[in-house]
C-alpha cells in the first residue's frame, strides 16, 4: 500500500513539471518509490505509445486500461502482447460491442485527424460495462517542427429502463514545438481535462456506439474549441503585447486614440 502522502507529493510534483516528458517523470519517481508504481499508473494521464498487433497487422494503443502486467491487450486481436494465459478480456456480449466500437471510432479517426491511429477498449461492470476511447495524431518532424495530440476518453455506462447513464471523463494532452531562425524557439504544452454525465435512450447494444460516439464527438468539439479561443488566443495576446511588430510610437499613438474614445463616449 503507497504512503498517502508520498502519492500527494509525487501528483503534485508532476503537475509542476513540463507535460511532454511525463512519461519519463513518471518513471523516475517509480524508480525511487516503487510503491507508487501501480497508483501511478492507473491515475497519470500520459502521452499515448504505438504498437502493432502481430496477428492483425494493424496499430493500437497502449494504455493502464488494456495492461496486465507487462502485456497489452490488442483491440483487433483481442490477444495480449507478450501472450499470457491469464489475461483479463471482457465478455462475449461486452467483447462483440467492442468490435463494433473499435469499427466506428476508425472511421470518426479517419474522417476527423484525416490519419493516426484510434483504439477502444470495454470492460463489464457489475451494473453494466465501461470503457476508453483513444485517439492520438503525430505530425511528423518536418525540419525543425514536430507536435502531437492524445485523446482519452474514459467513460462508464449504467444500465437503466429503456435508458443508460453515461460519465464521461475526457483529457487531450497537446504538444507543439518549433524551432526557426526567424520565430526562435517555442514550445506549447499542456493536457485539459473535462467530465460530463448523462441519461440518454438506449434501444440495444448498438444504441450504446451510437451514445458514447456522439458524447465523444461533442465532447472533443467543445474541448477544441476551448483550446483554440483560450489557450492559444491566451498565449497570442501575451506574445503581441511582448513582442510587438508595429512601432512603438505608433501603438501609444493608438491607444491615446482609442482612450479618447472612450472618455468621449463616458461624457
Amino acid at each position: 500500500m503507497a504512503n498517502p502522502e508520498q502519492y500527494d507529493s509525487a501528483l503534485d510534483l508532476l503537475r509542476r513539471l513540463d507535460p511532454k516528458n511525463t512519461s519519463k517523470n513518471v518513471d523516475l519517481i517509480c524508480s525511487i518509490v516503487p510503491d507508487l508504481t501501480e497508483e501511478l499508473l492507473s491515475s497519470v494521464d500520459q502521452p499515448l505509445e504505438t504498437r502493432r498487433c502481430k496477428k492483425s497487422g494493424r496499430d493500437y494503443l497502449l494504455c493502464d486500461y488494456n495492461r496486465d502486467g507487462d502485456s497489452y491487450r490488442s483491440p483487433w486481436s483481442n490477444e495480449f502482447d507478450p501472450p499470457i494465459s491469464d489475461g483479463t478480456v471482457p465478455s462475449e456480449k461486452v467483447r462483440k460491442m467492442e468490435e463494433k466500437a473499435n469499427e466506428a471510432f476508425d472511421v470518426y479517426r479517419e474522417l476527423y485527424y484525416e490519419g493516426g491511429v484510434s483504439s477502444v477498449y470495454f470492460w463489464n461492470l457489475d451494473d453494466g460495462f465501461a470503457g476508453v476511447v483513444l485517439l492520438k495524431k503525430t505530425v511528423s518532424p518536418a525540419g525543425k517542427s514536430d507536435g502531437a495530440w492524445d485523446s482519452i476518453h474514459v467513460f462508464e455506462a449504467v444500465d437503466r429502463a429503456r435508458t443508460a447513464h453515461y460519465k464521461l471523463t475526457s483529457t487531450v494532452i497537446l504538444h507543439l514545438s518549433t524551432h526557426t531562425e526567424s520565430l526562435g524557439e517555442m514550445d506549447l504544452s499542456g493536457n485539459m481535462t473535462r467530465q460530463i454525465e448523462q441519461d440518454l435512450p438506449v434501444e440495444d447494444d448498438s444504441s450504446h456506439i451510437a451514445n458514447i460516439g456522439k458524447m465523444v464527438e461533442e465532447m472533443e468539439l467543445k474541448m477544441r474549441n476551448l483550446l483554440q479561443e483560450v489557450y492559444f488566443g491566451k498565449a497570442k495576446d501575451v506574445v503581441g503585447d511582448l513582442r510587438s511588430i508595429a512601432a512603438l510610437t505608433e501603438s501609444q499613438k493608438e491607444k491615446a486614440t482609442h482612450q479618447e474614445m472612450i472618455n468621449s463616449m463616458k461624457a
